[in-house]
C-alpha cells in the first residue's frame, strides 16, 4: 500500500485506508500528546509505589541466616497453596483439657455414688477419700446422670419409676420426676431429647426434658436387656447393648426407629465410641472381652479379650486409651485405641467387683463402683496401683465425679463431650 503502511493481516480487520486519518495520526502535535500520555502511564504506577515506600516507617532488615539444614521438601505452612489440611476429629476433644469449665469450677469435686440394694446414695469427698453424705432415694437406683447442660444430677430409680434430682449446689436430692423404670438415661448430644432405657418394658423412650419430660416417642427393642448405648459423631443415630440376647441395636435418633442391629453373641454390656468416630467398643460379659462394631456395615470387625466379665468402659483423658473394668476377676484392662491391643491390666489387690468406671478432670484416677462388694475403688492411672477403697451401700452401681471436663454431658454415669 502507498505512504508506507504494512498490511495487516485480514484477521485483525484494522483499516487505514484514510490519508486524512494517517497524516493526522503521524502530524507532531499528536506525537507529542501521545508522548506525554505514554510516559504518564509509564510513570503513574511507578510513583504510587514510591510514594508508599517513601512513607512507611524503615524496618532494619536482619542479614538471612546462612542455611545449613538438609533441603526442605515442602515449604512452611502458611506458605503452601490450597486450604490446609484439617485435623484428624476426635469427639472427646472437649475433654482433652482436664479443666472444668466454669462456673462449675468453683463447685467442690464430689462422687455420687447409687446403692441399688439399699435405695441409697453416699457422697464421697474425692479430695480425703470419706463419704461425707449419706441419703435414701428410690428403689433400685442404677446410675447417677448429669443433665445435658449439667444443671442437676439424675438418679435413675428403676424399682420407684423416678428419677431423683440432685442440686449440684448442695449434693442433696430437691424431688422426683416419674418416668417408667428408668435404668438409665441418656441425652442427645445436641441437648434435645433425653432417652430413658426401660429394660423391664424392652423399650427406650425418647422425651423432651425441656418441657415437663413429655414423652416423644417410645421405640420397642426387640431383644431382651437393652441397658447401655452411645452415640455416633454427629448423633444422627445411637448403639445399644441388648445384655441377654447378645444383640446390639441401632436406633436412628431423628426419626425415632429402630434401624439395624448386629449380633456379637455373649452377654453385651456398655458402649462407647472411638475417639475418631468410626467404631464402638462393646464390652462383653459373656465372652470376657470387648467387641469392635462397625456401625456402617453392622459387623464385628475384632474381639479383644481383657478379662471375665468385661463390664464398663471409661476413655482416658487423652484419649489414646480404653479402661475395661473385668467385674468377675477383680482387675482393670487398658486398651490402646490405635493398635486395638491391651497394653496393660491392673489387678486390685484382693480382688474385687468394679463395675463402671469414672475419671477425675485430671484423669489420674479411676473410681470404679466395686458391685458386690460395697467398695469403691480408685486406682492412679500413671502407676496402675490401687491408692484408695471406700465403704458404702449395698450394690453400688453407676458412680459419678462431678463436676468434670466438657462441654455437656450424655448421660449414663458421666459421659461428657
Amino acid at each position: 500500500m502507498g505512504g508506507g503502511c504494512v498490511s495487516s493481516p485480514p484477521n485483525l480487520k484494522i483499516s487505514l485506508t484514510s490519508n486524512a486519518f494517517a497524516g493526522l495520526v503521524r502530524s507532531r502535535p499528536v506525537r507529542i500528546a501521545s508522548a506525554i500520555l505514554f510516559a504518564l502511564v509509564i510513570v503513574s504506577p511507578a510513583a504510587v509505589v514510591f510514594a508508599v515506600v517513601w512513607n512507611s516507617p524503615s524496618v532494619a532488615q536482619p542479614a538471612a541466616p546462612i542455611d545449613t539444614e538438609p533441603a526442605r521438601l515442602l515449604p512452611a505452612p502458611d506458605v503452601q497453596q490450597g486450604p490446609l489440611p484439617t485435623s484428624a476429629v476426635n469427639v472427646y476433644a472437649n475433654t482433652l483439657s482436664g479443666v472444668v469449665p466454669c462456673p462449675l469450677c468453683l463447685l467442690p469435686p464430689r462422687v455420687y455414688v447409687p446403692n441399688s440394694t439399699a435405695g441409697t446414695v453416699d457422697v464421697i469427698d474425692p479430695l480425703t477419700f470419706k463419704v461425707i453424705d449419706h441419703y435414701a432415694v428410690g428403689n433400685i437406683p442404677h446410675h447417677i446422670a448429669p443433665a445435658w447442660d449439667m444443671s442437676a444430677l439424675y438418679v435413675d430409680n428403676e424399682g420407684s419409676s423416678s428419677l431423683s434430682v440432685i442440686d449440684i449446689h448442695t449434693g442433696r436430692p430437691t424431688g422426683k420426676i416419674s418416668i417408667p423404670f428408668p435404668y438409665n438415661l441418656y441425652f442427645t448430644p445436641d441437648g434435645m431429647k433425653a432417652i430413658d432405657v426401660v429394660e423391664r418394658l424392652q423399650r427406650i423412650e425418647f422425651r423432651d426434658p425441656h418441657n415437663g419430660w413429655k414423652l416423644l416417642k417410645a421405640v420397642p427393642i426387640p431383644w431382651p436387656g437393652a441397658d447401655h448405648l452411645d452415640f455416633s459423631a454427629d448423633g444422627s443415630y445411637l448403639m445399644i447393648s441388648t445384655e441377654y440376647s447378645g444383640v446390639v441395636a441401632k436406633v436412628d435418633t431423628i426419626n425415632m426407629s429402630l434401624v439395624g442391629y448386629v449380633r456379637v453373641g455373649g452377654l453385651p454390656i456398655d458402649i462407647k465410641l472411638s475417639p475418631d468416630g468410626t467404631v464402638f467398643y462393646v464390652t462383653n460379659q459373656g465372652r470376657m472381652g470387648v467387641s469392635v462394631v462397625d456401625p456402617i456395615a453392622m459387623k464385628e470387625i475384632q474381639f479383644i479379650p481383657t478379662g471375665r466379665g468385661a463390664h464398663g468402659l471409661q476413655v482416658s483423658r487423652d484419649t489414646k486409651s480404653l479402661y475395661v473394668s473385668n467385674r468377675l476377676e477383680g482387675s482393670i484392662s487398658v486398651i490402646d485405641f490405635a493398635t486395638r491391643t491391651v497394653v496393660a491390666k491392673w489387678h486390685i489387690p484382693g480382688g474385687g467387683s468394679p463395675d463402671m468406671l469414672q475419671l477425675n478432670p485430671a484423669g489420674t484416677q479411676l473410681w470404679a463402683s466395686g458391685r458386690y462388694n460395697k467398695t469403691v475403688y480408685v486406682m492412679d492411672t500413671t502407676t496402675g496401683a490401687l491408692i484408695a477403697r471406700i465403704a458404702v451401700g449395698s450394690e453400688d452401681h453407676g458412680l459419678t465425679y462431678f463436676p468434670n471436663v466438657g462441654l455437656h454431658s450424655l448421660g449414663h454415669n458421666g459421659v461428657y463431650r
